[in-house]
């Protein structure tokens, strides 16, 4: 009788308790991140000024089903304001996006800048509103818990911070920790491309997505960039984080399962539209997202049933 079988099974058994510790571990990070950022906030309402934004962003980021590259550059800018420095909308006010490394950000600044003034809100705000309502917005996307009350900057951030399009994959893992990111949660970011075009990388193939169903939020990105089929274009640093021991792991759980990778990116942006912002004080404003939760509800949620377990 063959052994194979026996071998093969053992395998599959010490794999799945392999990822079962790194969601473990994911879930004890999640409910710690929001100890901090909701935790001993005080109960204020959100201005209703943010539901009248959130309308005029549905009509921007929704058109036959599908979310539009307005979604996706707003996405793209919230990463771009805030991992450079800080969530303080110096990607608007200090005109960072006229920088080669925010190429295609240009009609974003110049849209919600100007909302930002119509409406008499917070720049730093709007830019993370905004990314929230995104991805919300994009059939299948999770809500992601925004707040808003951050500090606006007019100083513009360092150059040279953001990822290469090229970059190793051990070189993204210690870019991330740098910030206080895991490898789970670039893993889990990284997803973001799910919804994503390039323009720059390779100008002749301009507006190629990052993945076959561009316009929805699904793991297909993982899938894809995993195999090495499928996607129209697929980055050479995405297949790098892909590749690296310390990411592989939740990069192919994540291509297994929506649902994980849904808990695990909604922790991670989360902290990151929280970098260098002060939590004291802010106002949640999850409630004027479409069809937005409460912190209530986003903390009292069964994280098993959520996760599919």
């Amino acid at each position: 009788m063959s052994l194979v079988p026996c071998h093969v099974a053992v395998i599959h058994f010490f794999h799945y308790l392999h990822l079962l510790a790194v969601f473990r571990s994911a879930v004890g990070l999640f409910l710690h991140d929001l100890y901090i950022i909701w935790g001993n906030q005080p109960g204020a309402t959100c201005p209703a000024v943010w539901n009248e934004i959130s309308t005029t962003l549905t009509a921007q980021f929704l058109a036959d089903g599908q979310c539009t590259d307005a979604a996706r550059a707003a996405i793209r800018g919230a990463f771009h304001d805030c991992f450079n420095g800080a969530c303080d909308g110096s990607l608007i006010l200090a005109n960072e996006c006229t920088n080669t490394e925010n190429r295609g950000l240009e009609r974003l600044c110049t849209q919600l800048g100007g909302l930002a003034t119509e409406k008499q809100v917070g720049v730093a705000d709007l830019i993370q509103f905004a990314a929230a309502h995104a991805i919300k917005t994009c059939p299948g996307g999770p809500t992601v818990p925004v707040k808003v009350g951050r500090k606006d900057s007019s100083t513009a951030n360092a150059l040279g911070v953001l990822p290469a399009h090229n970059a190793a994959g051990g070189d993204l893992v210690k870019l991330f920790a740098s910030k206080g990111f895991s490898p789970i949660d670039l893993a889990a970011l990284i997803g973001a491309h799910t919804a994503a075009k390039q323009r720059t990388t390779d100008p002749s193939k301009a507006g190629a997505a990052l993945d076959s169903t561009v316009g929805t939020w699904d793991n297909k990105y993982y899938q894809e960039t995993k195999s090495g089929k499928g996607a129209p274009f697929t980055l050479e640093a995405d297949k790098n984080i892909a590749q690296n021991p310390l990411t592989t792991v939740p990069f192919s759980t994540f291509a297994a399962s929506k649902s994980a990778w849904d808990f695990a990116f909604v922790s991670a942006m989360t902290k990151m539209s929280m970098l260098g912002v002060d939590s004291k004080d802010l106002i949640d404003c999850t409630s004027a997202l479409p069809g937005g939760s409460s912190k209530r509800e986003i903390k009292g949620a069964n994280l098993f049933d959520r996760l599919k377990w």
